[in-house]
């Protein structure tokens, strides 16, 4: 975004407010800087040359969840999420809090695999250490490998049809079972599989610390793959990375995927699930937990509900909606907010009663399970698996 059609979006903004209406930071803080409209201002005042960068103003700017939650509710039609983002961009030299997180965040995204090897020799030293901060849930392991290795097919005798998989860096390399459950249920399906090789990170954690560029040249790899496959649809069981490589990517680079499509409408519209689930039986009522960028991103809310009805699973609802307080590097450099964030959904949750607590978001699971320890905590692909695949596996 050029810097006059910058300060033109910034200049659409009314004052009305409406973007306040659901702001989780808002709600916590109370302060406009810390609502959709503040930080318009404060980028506004920046772009100008009225204001200068100080460290508060950055922090103002950075402590937006991009959770969406804003997204559809300027009467203006200001695009919130992008004009954050370009602010980020051009505060990200004075931002000196984020930098040892930008640098970190760079060498993983750069040398995956390695970081990932060394995390595995350290982990018995550092997830405590992290566990203890509650930066990971308590007892948290890394799996003995990730879910990629390399182009893989999975296919089918009788083919009803082709999907890719877009794997994503929390499934990849945090829970690499969710990647496997989701083929397990697409082949028990008819559907061949594809995990092509080369895939890299959406780029979400580096737009959120202002790294427009290099996330940009991450786009670039992730299309030149998953551009040319022909395939009915691009799937993920991250909704941030279905954000970002469909909607967010046309922004940045000038094209996204356009088959990308989330798990949970996907698997609706195409599986035939009898009601008459033993899974009912282990976990008969579950609460549900709306991840923003499912939610508010990619306007999925009822289709959650309706998949967990089918297996045999009742749903009962949590009082009030809100955030966990995840947002990737959100939870790294604003604990606190976050950390009250997910108290009041985790003692939400618990007051359900419910026999589990269900998301359909990696990130969600891992911020949910720091707090939630009386009830267990799943991506909704494991229990689907379960009740639709039985004991098969890949």
């Amino acid at each position: 975004m050029e810097k006059t059609d910058y300060l033109k979006d910034l200049g659409k903004c009314v004052l009305c407010g409406s973007c306040k209406a659901f702001c989780p930071t808002y709600d916590e803080e109370g302060t406009e800087a810390m609502g959709a409209r503040g930080r318009l201002a404060l980028l506004r005042g920046l772009s100008a040359g009225q204001l200068s960068p100080t460290p508060l103003l950055n922090d103002r700017i950075f402590s937006c969840l991009l959770c969406e939650a804003c997204s559809d509710l300027c009467p203006s039609g200001v695009d919130i999420m992008e004009d954050i983002y370009k602010g980020r961009s051009l505060l990200k030299q004075s931002d000196r809090k984020r930098r040892l997180l930008r640098i970190l965040t760079k060498l993983f995204i750069r040398n995956p695999a390695l970081s990932f090897r060394i995390s595995h020799i350290l982990q018995n030293i550092l997830f405590p250490y992290l566990s203890k901060k509650r930066f990971v849930p308590a007892n948290f392991r890394l799996p003995d490998s990730p879910f990629r290795n390399g182009h893989s097919v999975y296919k089918v005798m009788k083919k009803k049809g082709r999907v890719a998989v877009f794997t994503g860096c929390s499934t990849n390399f945090l829970y690499p079972h969710l990647a496997t459950s989701l083929v397990n249920i697409l082949l028990k399906s008819g559907y061949e599989v594809i995990v092509p090789s080369g895939e890299v990170c959406c780029g979400a954690p580096l737009r959120a610390l202002g790294l427009e560029d290099e996330a940009k040249e991450l786009a670039k790899k992730n299309m030149r793959i998953f551009g040319r496959l022909k395939v009915e649809a691009v799937l993920s069981p991250c909704p941030t990375c279905i954000l970002t490589i469909k909607k967010e990517y046309p922004k940045m680079i000038g094209s996204g995927i356009k088959n990308a499509t989330d798990v949970i409408s996907f698997l609706l519209e195409k599986l035939e699930i009898l009601q008459l689930s033993l899974l009912g039986k282990r976990f008969p009522t579950a609460a549900y937990h709306d991840p923003c960028h499912l939610l508010y991103g990619l306007g999925v809310k009822n289709q959650a509900r309706e998949l967990l009805n089918k297996i045999g699973v009742s749903v009962i609802e949590k009082e009030g909606n809100g955030c966990c307080g995840f947002g990737g590097p959100f939870s790294l450099s604003f604990r606190e907010i976050s950390g009250n964030l997910l108290q009041k959904q985790a003692e939400r949750y618990l007051a359900t009663g419910a026999d589990a607590v269900v998301t359909a978001c990696p990130g969600c699971m891992m911020q949910l399970s720091k707090a939630i320890k009386d009830m267990p905590v799943f991506h909704i692909v494991e229990l689907i698996e379960e009740a639709y695949c039985g004991s098969d596996e890949v």
